[in-house]
């Protein structure tokens, strides 16, 4: 998101969870004849955003997140973001986290993880998201300082892409996450259309930040112009009145066109990511979407 700054892993911007309304918990089979119309695969967030309690107590903010209707999540790995509040995760192993979110109701299917993690560690990130149940990990961020060149951008891009060798060899996907900074013109040019050109679908996935509709910048125009080249999508609205974000369906996102376009584009995996007030709203609209 814009204004997380998640993406040079420094940020201690806070956004606590606060107290939840519980509400009838949504059938939780993962089965298509289940889940929304429109809808059709499980409806997730980003732990990002409840990171503070998940650190204080971690099954039981997956619970009452998950009594909200929320059938999946995207965990930041805890080594990674140990500083940013995950730290209190490393305790568990792979597999005990697994257990807990899945006791919780919910399933694990991707993570973020930093380049500079995947850099030191690569191999043993990928035994992490093995034995957890993992299928996609994403790099969150370069962690590019704010005048990097694009020259800088394309090194990182082909680092990746050699990454993604590895991680496809072992069974897994790796992915990109952008943030605003992508759409910005470096040299005359986009940075994420460079980024696309660079990065080599065969290897790297793409997660599309739906926030970008901001700053002028509409998902589904980019799952038409590159199909099949995104893997998941985080999930965000925005009012032109209030220049603000609101919860899912009270804003400028045209959700059904969203929707429809998704296995064009070859998303698997959709995270909701705002802060926590707009979890409620969020769900109930995708949910009767």
């Amino acid at each position: 998101m814009k204004n997380i700054s998640r993406r040079n892993f420094l940020s201690k911007s806070a956004m606590g969870l606060g107290s939840a309304m519980l509400i009838s918990r949504f059938p939780l089979s993962h089965g298509i004849s289940e889940l929304p119309k429109t809808v059709k695969i499980p409806i997730g967030f980003q732990t990002w955003i409840v990171r503070e309690n998940l650190g204080k107590d971690f099954q039981g903010t997956l619970k009452t997140v998950a009594q909200l209707g929320y059938q999946s999540l995207e965990m930041c790995s805890p080594p990674g973001y140990k500083d940013l509040g995950f730290g209190p995760l490393m305790k568990y192993s792979a597999k005990e986290m697994k257990k807990i979110i899945n006791d919780s109701e919910m399933i694990w299917e991707s993570s973020h993880y930093g380049m500079d993690e995947l850099r030191l560690s690569l191999n043993e990130r990928i035994k992490f998201a093995q034995e957890s149940g993992q299928k996609q990990m994403i790099v969150s961020s370069f962690g590019l300082p704010e005048d990097a060149k694009l020259t800088d951008w394309l090194k990182c891009a082909d680092e990746m892409n050699k990454m993604g060798v590895v991680v496809k060899n072992a069974g897994l996907r790796l992915g990109y996450h952008n943030h605003h900074m992508e759409f910005k013109e470096l040299e005359g040019k986009l940075i994420y259309d460079e980024l696309m050109k660079t990065l080599d679908k065969e290897y790297v996935g793409m997660q599309f930040q739906v926030a970008v509709i901001s700053v002028g910048y509409k998902a589904v125009d980019y799952f038409r112009k590159y199909p099949g080249r995104f893997i998941s999508a985080h999930l965000a609205d925005w009012s032109k009145e209030t220049n603000k974000q609101v919860a899912i369906g009270q804003g400028v996102v045209d959700w059904k066109e969203f929707f429809a376009n998704l296995k064009l584009a070859g998303v698997q995996n959709i995270f909701v990511e705002m802060d926590f007030s707009t979890f409620k709203d969020s769900i109930n609209y995708l949910k009767n979407l």
